[in-house]
């Protein structure tokens, strides 16, 4: 399978996976119990009417023929019944989808509710390694299949067992049995023939459905990265893919229709021999004397009610196994295991310094490959320790295992003494703010993405916390000001400007721990000294842990970690690093060096 596409398992039939997932509807259901039943008697009143119509016609045409010499006489109570019972046929029905129509909306309601809540707490992992638009793709359809199962069940399919059953009943208690044994030949060789061709054409069907999510992930993936898809001039490769994907797509939904006309075909035909065959049988009898032409009405009456419904079954079949497929997608979903989990006995973390001590660390994303190997450091209650390092030595690892994203394989990490893994993850991360290196946003407005961190913040907290993030005079320079809408990502905003409200959002958190994670990678050197006032005033009574690449912002931190290939090879302050010549100094002589020149070529106009 490709990654990222949203392909189904491939059943030949309703298999007993399937049973259990409708019996998981259950729960789904259960609320709105007074709603089903009342909504199943009224198909069962439904049902009863129309089966009692063609009775009542029979009435009517054998007292008309049988005053055909008195024309004058018309069974005008007969033909009130029958009035009635066509409108409560309507009725009951119009009755019964008005009623079921608040519980299948409410169980698409309550699923997609619950589908979110479960991806919020699956792991980061799982994540990183799904497409988004494959991902919405899914739960699309996931979401409407049990509202299909439902309308297919309640309003087709046991309204025509209950039709056949009615039919059948009658067939044998008013005429020869040989009615019945036609009947339920023709209905039973239809079924047979509708589940061996459509469990036959069902792979084309799956096809279509992972093209579909496949080409809906890229063209989501190609616009969700619509600058780096114009850095490298590459729209006309994207489009490329799409139609490659889409031009598949094509071909199995050409051979999904036609497999469909060949079996609507095989299905009409089968119904047409039934019809005939019960219209001969009553024709028969109508000659021989032992029936009436009400006998041949009601019979050919009872048939085309029946196969009218009938004839649609084959439809509804293959589409209860589409949906059916959906669903199991979305149990699948649901029952796969968050990463991280709450232990049992987890409690809330209890903040009372706020130290935060690493405790022989070993960590790696990958079984055989190691980030991290044996990490060492404690961060005393309000200071203040940076970490550097070479790209890759695993310096923002540390701070997704802080935030508990994934565990350690190895050793612990501690908060005030409380092993990480034995608290709630909500207490956690309601402890720790976090800066990331790459910023992103709500297609809200910035006062939305700002006041997210604590959305019961006044107005006024809000706009402190921007103007400490030295966001508040661009903001005022807007037209719409707080209400500008950043876009999809953030994409309105420069990476500078997302970074600071990024740190405004923090800010608004008031966290007893705060984590930045090379939080002004992505700012002027101009910004970045502002900002870095505004972050020391923050941090000033805050446990901070500063990761970071440029080596300028973090000169002034009580303790400086240096780290290489998942090791601490040095440690202390700078003029302490500086002084011991290891590969501190020699990445900071680097940085100055680089900062030299680019302010050599600013001063001859060239820009970097």
């Amino acid at each position: 399978m490709v990654h990222g596409v949203s392909s189904r398992t491939e059943q030949p039939h309703i298999t007993a996976s399937d049973l259990r997932n409708l019996r998981r509807m259950g729960p789904y259901l259960w609320r709105y119990r007074g709603r089903v039943l009342v909504a199943l008697s009224c198909l069962i009143l439904a049902k009863l009417a129309t089966v009692g119509a063609p009775l009542v016609l029979k009435q009517i045409v054998d007292a008309l023929d049988a005053s055909r010499h008195a024309v004058l006489v018309v069974p005008l109570g007969l033909l009130a019944g029958y009035g009635m019972l066509r409108v409560a046929m309507s009725l009951f029905s119009e009755l019964r989808d008005t009623l079921f129509a608040r519980v299948r909306y409410a169980a698409m309601h309550q699923l997609s509710v619950q589908v979110l809540e479960h991806l919020h707490e699956l792991s980061l992992r799982y994540h990183l390694e799904r497409r988004t638009g494959a991902i919405s793709r899914d739960l699309d359809r996931g979401a409407r299949s049990i509202s299909s199962i439902l309308n297919y069940l309640v309003f087709n399919i046991l309204p025509t067992i209950a039709e056949l059953a009615l039919v059948a009943f009658v067939l044998l208690h008013q005429y020869a049995w040989t009615f019945a044994l036609v009947t339920l030949l023709t209905v039973g060789i239809y079924v047979a023939f509708t589940l061996a061709v459509t469990n036959w054409r069902m792979h084309f069907r799956h096809t279509m459905n992972a093209l579909d999510s496949r080409a809906n992930g890229q063209a989501v993936d190609s616009l969700l990265n619509y600058e780096t898809v114009k850095y490298f001039n590459n729209e006309r490769f994207e489009v490329q893919r799409y139609d490659r994907t889409l031009r598949d797509w094509e071909d199995a939904a050409v051979k999904s229709q036609a497999t469909m006309s060949m079996l609507n075909a095989g299905q009409g035909l089968i119904i047409a021999a039934g019809v005939t065959g019960i219209m001969v049988l009553a024709a028969r009898g109508v000659a021989a004397g032992r029936m009436s032409l009400g006998d041949l009405v009601l019979v050919n009456t009872m048939m085309l009610q029946l196969f009218l419904p009938l004839n649609f079954l084959g439809v509804i079949y293959r589409s209860l196994n589409y949906a059916l497929a959906d669903m199991l997608q979305v149990f699948q979903l649901l029952d796969r295991q968050p990463e991280i989990r709450d232990r049992p006995d987890a409690r809330p973390l209890e903040v009372t310094r706020a130290e935060v001590r690493f405790e022989d660390v070993v960590f790696g994303y990958q079984p055989g490959r190691r980030i991290l190997r044996g990490v060492n450091f404690c961060i005393p209650a309000g200071r203040r320790v940076a970490v550097v390092g070479p790209s890759g030595a695993g310096k923002s690892t540390l701070a997704r295992l802080l935030f508990r994203f994934f565990d350690v394989d190895a050793g612990a990490i501690r908060i005030d003494g409380q092993d990480i893994r034995d608290v709630t993850q909500e207490s956690l991360r309601r402890a720790i703010g976090i800066v990331p290196q790459d910023t992103v946003l709500f297609n809200d407005t910035i006062y939305y993405n700002i006041a997210y961190a604590r959305p019961t913040a006044t107005r006024e907290e809000v706009v402190e916390a921007a103007r400490l993030a030295d966001l508040h005079g661009f903001i005022a320079s807007l037209p719409q000001g707080y209400d500008t809408v950043v876009g999809e990502r953030g994409l309105k905003l420069s990476g500078g400007e997302k970074q600071r409200v990024a740190i405004a959002r923090v800010i608004l958190k008031r966290p007893p721990i705060l984590v930045f994670d090379e939080a002004t990678s992505s700012l002027d050197s101009r910004t970045e000294q502002s900002i870095l006032a505004a972050l020391r005033q923050v941090s000033a009574r805050t446990t901070t842990l500063v990761i970071a690449h440029r080596l300028s912002t973090i000169v002034d931190a009580d303790r400086i970690l240096v780290l290489d290939q998942g090791r601490i090879v040095e440690q202390g302050t700078h003029a302490e690093l500086l002084e011991a010549g290891g590969l501190y100094a020699g990445l900071w002589a680097l940085q100055q060096e680089e900062r030299e020149l680019e302010g050599e070529a600013q001063m001859l106009g060239v820009q970097f």
